[in-house]
């Protein structure tokens, strides 16, 4: 009779590729009948299950956690005292924001202890559609941190405006098929939603169908839209920026994503509603977040500390950081030290600054650096500026100074807008910018199909005593955005844009004086991460000779000016948007 041999396999992501794990060894490991690959002793084990810290060794195999308790190792590290928590995971962000390629933001993160994001492509996606997103998966398949994709559901982002592609429920479902592809990105398009319209339904009954997960985006709705949004299977919210939004969200049954980016900046303000038992409900996010700040203030880590200066349980913000994360989303392999857990783990000095020592993924000590080298760029990502030229006539303003125009004013350091009325300064009948009132122009340029539009408006709170700043991020459909305090500046600022094929420049009487050229769909840098800081570095003191505040990043505030989706008013490339009424209004106010 013939014996057979049954081994049984599982499976863990390493560097974002599936790999089979065999049972049988960490079994055996775990049974302490063979020597674990590595054994982690005298750490402080954060139980974030329990909210209590355990003394136990760390016994690892294949790089997944096979027992806590005493063990003996092939390696065996001493944590020498160091808490020990499990990898952050970072619930919502767009990694297009941090202006590098992804495989270089990957490792700008691990260095602060993120070893898991869920992503949404949709800023690359909105000027290059399917390929864009087909890069981003390529690109981190072989990341050093573990890289899950939610597909855009809203591109463009409104019928209001003019982006590079149209994504469908036909185009999506082949990317559902990808190992990586768990759910349905931030759903902004409210209306689409409450109106059934029925594109949208098509998505939400696509990824409803095959079980996937749905983000929302549930920015200024009333407790009743949150109804709509929830019954839809819209499962998480990450535009809460009040205690009371986010306990409507939570009597809904909803997720909550506290968000720290470079803009929105909203866990001091959510903090205060977390306790002990609603605290499962909430995880972190960065949504937004720049290179610069990503290093020097750090990533989930900065969510982390921020929320322990705050008042809260370090073990519980760790928790939200790490176990709510995983559950949110179903990735039922992470978030925890414990067996059957991978090992992703961090090394912690003190828990009240939460300074991370080392981190370890699937059980092996980084520095940040993976293995790998990223992907070329594909040609067709690094041709996305096409406009019309545009002229001196297509930049003016034609007001009456005997009543008040519609205006926006920007809040520092938001992504909200107010909706103001102003009387303004003229010049033949046309609006000239005033730095005595803070008045400057505004302009918006289609940049994706030639299609010749320019949406024009007036803006306050720059505070630019001389020049002009352009940029080809400009969420969500990333058409060409400039501000500045005359036409000749914004018009060498809007023609630079060509000449680098995408990015952000820095003009001063009429010459550029500094650029960033993101030559990766107007949007990322193909440069190393220290290359770009650099660059970022040199338009930053740019700013400078144009008088620009450093109470805030104006190139951050200009890239939202143009996101018809978070209120109050807007300028796409078809004119002001009222995000109140969901409609386009004139410049001269009634």
């Amino acid at each position: 009779m013939v014996e057979l041999q049954v081994i049984a396999w599982s499976f863990i992501y390493f560097g974002g590729k599936k790999m089979t794990l065999n049972l049988e060894s960490m079994i055996k490991a775990a049974a302490k009948k063979k020597k674990a690959d590595l054994v982690i002793k005298n750490g402080r084990i954060i139980d974030v299950f329990n909210l209590e810290i355990i003394e136990a060794d760390i016994a690892i195999n294949d790089g997944m956690i096979i027992g806590l308790g005493q063990y003996e190792g092939i390696e065996e590290v001493d944590a020498n005292g160091a808490f020990i928590c499990p990898g952050l995971i970072d619930g919502h962000v767009h990694m297009e924001s941090s202006m590098i390629h992804p495989y270089h933001f990957t490792q700008t993160i691990l260095e602060h202890g993120v070893t898991t994001i869920v992503t949404d492509p949709h800023e690359i996606a909105n000027v290059s559609g399917t390929a864009g997103i087909q890069f981003m998966l390529d690109a981190t398949e072989k990341a050093p941190v573990d890289v899950f994709f939610m597909l855009p559901s809203c591109v463009p982002a409104t019928s209001f405006e003019h982006n590079g592609a149209s994504i469908q429920a036909e185009d999506l479902a082949p990317l559902y098929e990808h190992d990586r592809v768990i759910g349905l990105a931030e759903v902004m398009d409210f209306p689409a939603v409450r109106d059934g319209n029925a594109a949208m339904i098509a998505k939400l009954t696509q990824a409803s169908r095959i079980n996937k997960k749905i983000d929302g985006h549930g920015a200024g709705l009333a407790p009743e839209d949150i109804n709509i949004y929830a019954s839809a299977n819209i499962k998480t919210d990450h535009e809460c920026v009040t205690a009371q939004e986010a306990k409507e969200r939570l009597k809904r049954g909803m997720y909550v994503m506290m968000r720290e980016g470079t803009v929105a900046k909203d866990v001091r303000a959510l903090i205060p509603l977390v306790n002990e038992r609603n605290a499962r409900r909430f995880l972190f996010c960065t949504d937004d977040k720049h290179l610069d700040d990503l290093v020097n203030e750090g990533s989930i880590d900065h969510n982390v500390r921020i929320s322990i200066q705050e008042g809260l349980d370090p073990l519980l913000a760790i928790q939200i950081a790490t176990l709510n994360a995983a559950e949110c989303f179903s990735l039922t392999d992470r978030g925890a030290v414990a067996p059957g857990y991978r090992a992703d783990l961090l090394f912690i000095d003190n828990l009240e600054n939460f300074t991370i020592k080392d981190v370890y993924k699937n059980g092996i000590i980084t520095k940040g650096k993976g293995p790998f080298s990223p992907i070329p760029v594909p040609n067709l990502l690094q041709d996305s500026v096409n406009m019309k030229p545009i002229n001196k006539d297509d930049l003016k303003i034609s007001v009456r100074t005997d009543q008040p125009c519609n205006m926006i004013e920007i809040i520092p350091n938001s992504l909200v807008t107010k909706h103001i009325k102003e009387t303004v300064t003229t010049y033949k009948g046309e609006f000239i910018s005033s730095i005595d009132n803070d008045q400057l122009k505004l302009a918006v340029i289609e940049r994706h199909k030639c299609l010749g539009h320019v949406g024009l408006g007036i803006v306050k709170g720059f505070q630019i005593k001389n020049g002009a700043i352009a940029s080809t991020v400009a969420h969500d459909s990333h058409n060409i955005v400039t501000v500045g305090t005359s036409d000749e500046d914004m018009l060498v600022a809007v023609k630079a844009m060509e000449q680098i094929n995408g990015g952000l420049v820095v003009v001063c009487e009429e010459k550029v004086v500094a650029s960033l050229p993101l030559e990766i769909s107007g949007l990322m840098a193909n440069l190393t991460t220290e290359n770009t800081l650099s660059s970022l570095k040199e338009l930053h003191e740019a700013l400078h000779l144009i008088g620009s505040q450093k109470s805030f990043n104006p190139f951050v505030a200009l890239s939202f000016l143009s996101l018809p989706v978070i209120p109050e008013l807007k300028l796409t490339d078809t004119g002001l948007f009222d995000v109140r009424k969901f409609e386009h209004i004139p410049i001269q106010a009634k």
